[in-house]
């Protein structure tokens, strides 16, 4: 029948049974099937990580400048990746470092919800947080 209407045999759904074949013209087909997956990588939502580095002596005019900033993300609909660097003897500041990313949180907890509460890796203290669902 494919000869006759001088188009191509194509197995649609070789899985099944009996196996799905379609009568169509075979370059056709292959350029619908690449539409379709530009459509669903077209749909998908890209994630967007923004970080914010902090000392464990921040000062106040420093944090309130970084906070607005991560306002500014989380309301863009990216994510929030705020740690605190220790370097030299600074380590030292630990619980001064979780206090600061405590504070960041609670500053920013109308528009964003903590993801990964502060976690120590090595000489970093890192939190993340993620912005709210829209209603």
């Amino acid at each position: 029948m494919a000869d006759v209407l001088e188009l191509d045999l194509v197995e649609i759904s070789p899985n099944a049974d009996p196996p799905v074949c379609k009568i169509t013209d075979y370059q056709k087909f292959l350029y619908q099937q690449k539409k379709k997956q530009k459509e669903i990588k077209a749909k998908t939502v890209q994630v967007v990580v923004k970080e914010i580095r902090f000392g464990p002596n921040t000062d106040e005019h420093d944090f309130q400048f970084k906070m607005r900033h991560a306002e500014r993300f989380l309301q863009e609909g990216a994510k929030v990746k705020a740690y605190v660097f220790f370097k030299g003897r600074s380590i030292l500041f630990k619980e001064q470092g979780e206090i600061l990313l405590l504070k960041f949180a609670q500053e920013l907890e109308e528009i964003g919800k903590v993801e990964q509460l502060p976690q120590l890796e090595g000489k970093r203290m890192t939190m993340f947080i993620s912005p709210k669902k829209k209603k």
